[in-house]
């Protein structure tokens, strides 16, 4: 099984950029994508073969996330149990075998302006992962918006209390692989330098790749034997982000 994510920081901006040729290419079982930035009504993409769900913000041309799936999962729930709903950051999808959960953590803007709010955030999310957990295997994917150690970031020194890097950020995800959980891609490289998902589109960084690792496939504990590889594909282009491939045994 093969599944993709990606921030594509606009769907209807990334159609213009090569998304539609990546994603028949590529070929994925399961295709999350966030920062959508559209109502579902403002965008033509219906992918042959796929069943295509979108859970959109509240506020038009902000933030939201969508599932493009060959297989229709059992059932689909947005937000954290009611919560967290009106930016169209969470999605679950419910598998024989697993639940999915499409993740687009919200940014803690400049000067951690909204590190209150992401925290609580972390919180919700954690438990509710953790309460999927116990029914069958999760995983969680997407923009989580934290760089966790030192090697997934260029310069971690000068990045140390911004958005994304900030202590607090860094915690709650610790506590979030310590409640069960794998960051896959570490898992099987944890040693890789220079491997990052975002990048800024000022001073080049893209072209010096000075970037950030900060999109991920996190699965259940128990799941992790079943991950075949992980792939950041940084030669696809876009967005500022690029797609994350997860081959799965399942």
């Amino acid at each position: 099984m093969r599944l993709i994510t990606w921030n594509v920081n606009g769907l209807r901006a990334c159609l213009k950029k090569g998304f539609e040729e990546f994603f028949d290419n590529i070929d994925a079982d399961i295709f999350c994508i966030q920062e959508t930035k559209l109502q579902q009504d403002q965008v033509t993409f219906e992918p042959e073969g796929y069943f295509s769900y979108f859970h959109s913000a509240e506020r038009k041309g902000y933030s939201g996330t969508a599932v493009f799936t060959k297989i229709e999962p059992l059932s689909i729930e947005t937000g954290i149990r009611g919560s967290h709903n009106d930016e169209g950051r969470v999605m679950t999808l419910d598998y024989d075998k697993f639940y999915l959960v499409n993740c687009y953590s919200p940014n803690s803007q400049n000067e951690l302006a909204r590190l209150g709010y992401r925290m609580e955030f972390e919180d919700a999310l954690r438990a509710y992962l953790q309460d999927l957990d116990r029914e069958k295997p999760v995983i969680l994917c997407g923009d989580l918006n934290v760089a966790h150690q030192e090697i997934d970031l260029k310069n971690p020194k000068s990045n140390r209390r911004n958005a994304g890097f900030s202590d607090e950020e860094r915690a709650k995800y610790s506590e979030l692989l310590d409640a069960g959980f794998t960051d896959s891609f570490r898992s099987l490289y944890p040693d890789r330098k220079d491997a990052y998902t975002w990048w800024s589109y000022m001073f080049k960084a893209r072209e010096r790749n000075a970037g950030w690792r900060i999109d991920y496939f996190v699965v259940s504990d128990r799941l992790i034997s079943n991950v075949v590889d992980v792939e950041i594909l940084s030669e696809i282009y876009g967005s500022d982000h690029c797609p994350v491939l997860l081959e799965l045994d399942i």
